[in-house]
């Protein structure tokens, strides 16, 4: 793992639902690359690049939501 905030680190941790928008985002960032290092990518595969950026750039947000939510929520004690 790269460097992470320490928020997101105990969202991943501690949160089933942060995790596996997590573990998706990372499925989809990989995927991307995969298709990044083709020489001569196909018109399939520009298509598919379009449709992992898209729903990449969704978990993101939803990811940052929540990340946002967990900022706001008092600490337990």
């Amino acid at each position: 793992m790269s460097q992470i905030d320490p928020a997101m680190e105990e969202l991943i941790r501690t949160d089933d639902a942060f995790r596996s928008l997590y573990e998706e985002h990372q499925e989809y960032k990989q995927r991307l690359a995969a298709i990044r290092m083709k020489s001569l990518p196909s018109q399939e595969d520009e298509i598919e690049l379009k449709r992992i950026k898209i729903h990449k750039l969704s978990l993101k947000d939803r990811m940052e939501y929540m990340l946002r939510e967990h900022s706001r929520a008092p600490a337990a004690v």
